[in-house]
Parts: structure tokens; C-alpha cells; sequence
């Protein structure tokens, strides 16, 4: 079955070259050229992913990914960010309010369509028989691709959960940011632009008890992270 993307842009050339480019690689392609627009088409059909440009005529792209991430039904949609502005915070903001992935334009429609099916990929369930993850009051649930702490969902995108995974996959190993961006193999990262450390950020946010004193997910300074092997006393 084709995966179904919604591509939110008002530019209607580069919308319309990104379509028979996208369509004829296997995808279902849906386009809306404004916010308004997108809404509606997602009140018809929640699509597997959605790519969301930043600037937009009738409103901003940041609020509308915001949006989402506060909606239960859309929350866990990939969303790869467009935007003319590549600067470093701009990628930043855009991945701290929960995208998946960020694409300055201009860019190659080829690479565009390897970040797409990198995201997917993260959606494919895992083999029968994968394992929970446990360290104390912290569950990872690779099949259900679900991390709980007491028992409660935490809120983290694909990809910042694929994040923890790699993580949690090798307790008490110090990982570098090269380390971590080959084990998230098909989903290139700028180890430069932080994006690791703002998704680190985000990830702490949701299974630390204080995020400003992580005993989970630690820093090594000058090297990278380590997913710590005894988090809660009951571990």
C-alpha cells in the first residue's frame, strides 16, 4: 500500500514538481497551499506523513506543527519541516517544537525523497518477539514503539524515539554524535547544528524527573551521551 503524504506549500511550481516526482516513486500525494487548507484536508485523512513548509500564507509553520503535537490523533505523524530560512535557530525552534526532520530549501528532490522514506521506515512494526526495554520506572516497548515511565505514554516523536532506542540499546556505552547518527541509519543529521542535543533536549523533557538534572540520559562532555544503566533506586 502506497504511504500517503500531505505536502503544505504555496508554491504551487515546486508543489507541483515535488508531486510527479513523489507520485511516480510509489507515494500518494495530497497538496494544500495554505494552513486553512491543510486543516481541512486533515479533518478528511490523517496521511502518514506531512511535509510542512514554514512560512505560509496564513500563518506560521512552527505554531501548526505545535498544533499538531498537542493533537492526539496527529501527535505521532512524521513531519519533515520546509523552509528558505536555513539558519541554525531556525532548525532548532522547528525540531524542539517536534519535527522529525528539517530541509532548507533549495534542495535535490532525490534527497527530499530519502528523508521521507528514512521517517517511514521508522513506522514499520519491529519483528514478533522484540523485547521491552526496562531500567526501573522506564519501559521501552520496540513493538508497540511506545516508552512509558510508570506506566504513562511518553509524548515523543518517531524519531526522537528512535533516538532513546539507540540510547537505551547500549546502556552505559558512550555514544558520540557520530555514533549515534550511524546507528540511525537512512536519517542524515548535521552533527554541527545541534540537532542531536536539541532532540536530547526534548527527549529528557518527557522521561527525566528533572530535565535540568538528567539521571537517564547523561552527558560526557566533549564526547556525547550515555544512557545510564541504574536510573531509579528500585533498578
Amino acid at each position: 500500500m502506497s504511504a500517503r503524504l500531505l505536502l503544505i506549500d504555496d508554491d504551487a511550481r515546486l508543489t507541483a514538481m515535488l508531486s510527479d516526482y513523489l507520485s511516480a516513486a510509489g507515494f500518494e500525494i495530497r497538496i494544500a497551499g495554505s494552513l486553512a487548507a491543510a486543516r481541512e484536508a486533515l479533518a478528511a485523512d490523517v496521511p502518514d506523513l506531512l511535509v510542512l513548509d514554514l512560512m505560509l500564507p496564513d500563518g506560521d509553520g512552527l505554531d501548526f506543527c505545535r498544533e499538531l503535537r498537542s493533537d492526539t490523533q496527529m501527535r505521532r505523524m512524521p513531519v519533515l519541516m520546509l523552509s528558505a530560512r536555513g539558519e541554525p535557530m531556525d532548525r532548532i525552534l522547528g525540531l524542539e517544537l517536534g519535527a522529525d526532520d528539517y530541509l532548507a530549501k533549495p534542495f535535490e528532490p532525490r534527497e527530499l525523497q530519502a528523508r521521507i522514506k528514512a521517517l517511514l521506515r521508522r513506522l514499520e512494526p519491529q519483528a514478533a518477539g522484540d523485547d521491552v526495554l526496562r531500567f526501573g520506572r522506564l519501559e521501552i516497548d520496540l513493538a508497540a514503539r511506545m516508552a512509558r515511565l510508570d506506566g504513562k505514554p511518553c509524548d515523543l516523536t518517531s524519531h526522537q524515539f528512535d533516538l532513546l532506542v539507540v540510547l537505551a540499546q547500549s546502556p552505559g556505552r558512550v555514544l558520540s554524535r557520530d555514533q549515534i547518527m550511524d546507528a540511525l541509519k537512512g536519517h542524515p543529521l548535521d552533527a554541527f547544528d545541534r540537532s542531536i542535543d536539541v532532540h536530547i533536549s526534548r527527549i529528557r523533557s518527557v522521561i527525566e524527573d528533572d530535565p535540568k538534572t538528567p539521571r537517564r540520559v547523561l552527558t560526557v562532555r566533549g564526547v556525547g551521551y550515555v544512557f545510564a544503566k541504574k536510573q531509579d533506586a528500585e533498578s
